[in-house]
């Protein structure tokens, strides 16, 4: 499994997650948050994004991402789940580190691209109550930035 820097390029998720505590270890004093989102594109298939932010409160941010395509889905239910299915698996694998490297505190939110307008609403519910039933803060639109702005715009 291969995440994109885009001021590193490509490294595997070891990699990532050492630059990530390098980040964090830089500068200690300040609060961060790790966010996880997923979007996808349809065209011939679909392209699925999952971006890793680790936001540096009040001084930047940086992000990692990990494309994936599937076959082309049409149903915007089944896209949705499999995009908060995503996000749980990489929040998974990110908070396992964490635990495992002294980081345990730091919490990990995942952003869902479902929002109260629109033909997602209806879905809201269900996705939040994966990723709240899996342990994380679950963020919607217009607060899931990390799927709406960061993995949208790697998915074109």
């Amino acid at each position: 499994m291969y995440f994109f820097s885009p001021t590193k390029g490509r490294m595997d998720f070891e990699q990532m997650m050492d630059d990530i505590i390098k980040y964090i270890r830089g500068l200690p004093t300040s609060a961060y948050k790790i966010i996880i989102g997923s979007d996808s594109q349809v065209k011939q298939e679909t392209s699925f994004v999952t971006a890793i932010i680790v936001h540096r409160l009040g001084k930047g941010a940086r992000y990692y991402y990990r494309k994936k395509s599937q076959r082309k889905i049409k149903s915007l239910r089944q896209k949705i789940f499999y995009e908060t299915a995503l996000s749980l698996e990489v929040g998974g694998m990110v908070n396992k580190y964490f635990s495992s490297s002294g980081f345990a505190e730091l919490d990990v939110e995942i952003h869902i691209d479902v929002g109260t307008q629109g033909e997602t609403k209806s879905l809201i519910r269900e996705v939040v109550g994966m990723v709240t039933g899996s342990g994380f803060r679950a963020k919607i639109k217009p607060d899931a930035y990390g799927a709406s702005s960061v993995a949208d715009k790697h998915t074109k």
